[in-house]
């Protein structure tokens, strides 16, 4: 289906910025979201929007809705799921909705995990990607961000294996790869929330641009530009350091030894199909 729009050479080509495309309507009425806290939203709350977290899969649907009268948004992700939970409690949801369009990005909290196997999780992956793609709905799949300059840098190794991984299923699936290794400007800190595990505002909101310029979709996002940041001595830093470990990483480290999940309890914010209304709509839209 993607082909169709633009050659897929072109697909996800640097030439091809929001700005340079043409307005010619894109061919999606029904776009459903699978995944963890990632694109659930975590790091972009927002009381306006469902479940209180807007995330770049909402700034997408938003963009995606514009112009489209039919068009509907499900998102299934939940926070704290591994692989296995999304293909479980996910999956079979999101093609009994049938969707045109899927995003999924799934394996993160695997990979972070001692043990977690980028080419195992690769394997069961791949026969889910062409269970979604069976009914020509376009599936996106997301690479691992560059954590290099994170709190998430000891599974650098292990991110580039499943990215490149993801490649081979999205060749084998004609799939599409929103490509977030690539997009540099995640390495800066500002593109990172105050637990610096999710991704912040401004980070969603250069996700949510990439996204669309991968699918070939012209939209009125615009690039942000982080603010700079002071400079700070070693006190500040090593107190900021002792804030976070109390308050982000301690609470973390206890869930896994009590195999817990943050998404306990918690049920996806988008459930059934519906029109897109949020902060990126102007007034009286929604279609």
């Amino acid at each position: 289906m993607t082909a169709a729009i633009v050659p897929p050479s072109e697909i996800g080509s640097p030439s091809m910025g929001g700005s340079q495309l043409n307005a010619e309507p894109h061919p999606w009425n029904r776009y459903v979201a699978l995944g963890d806290s990632f694109t659930e939203g975590i790091g972009d709350p927002n009381p306006a929007s469902a479940g209180g977290y807007r995330g770049w899969a909402d700034r997408v649907a938003e963009e995606l809705s514009r112009g489209h009268e039919n068009f509907a948004y499900a998102n299934l992700a939940v926070r704290g799921r591994l692989l296995q939970e999304i293909v479980d409690q996910q999956v079979g949801p999101a093609i009994a909705l049938k969707p045109d369009l899927v995003t999924l990005s799934a394996g993160g909290n695997d990979l972070i995990r001692p043990g977690g196997d980028p080419d195992q999780l690769a394997a069961r992956l791949d026969g889910v990607v062409q269970i979604l793609g069976a009914n020509g709905a376009t599936v996106v799949l997301f690479t691992g961000p560059d954590v290099r300059e994170t709190v998430l840098g000891s599974i650098r190794a292990k991110t580039a294996i499943y990215n490149e991984n993801l490649r081979i299923i999205a060749a084998r699936h004609d799939a599409v790869i929103a490509d977030m290794w690539a997009l540099r400007q995640l390495v800066n800190p500002q593109m990172w929330g105050p637990d610096r595990l999710h991704f912040s505002p401004l980070g969603h909101h250069t996700i949510a641009m990439m996204v669309l310029d991968t699918l070939a979709v012209s939209h009125q996002l615009q690039p942000l530009e982080p603010k700079p940041l002071p400079p700070k001595n070693w006190r500040v830093a090593r107190s900021e350091d002792l804030v976070w470990a109390r308050e982000y990483f301690v609470p973390w480290v206890l869930r896994r030894l009590r195999h817990r999940s943050s998404g306990d309890g918690i049920t996806p914010k988008r459930p059934e199909p519906a029109p897109i209304f949020g902060p990126g709509m102007p007034p009286g839209s929604g279609t």
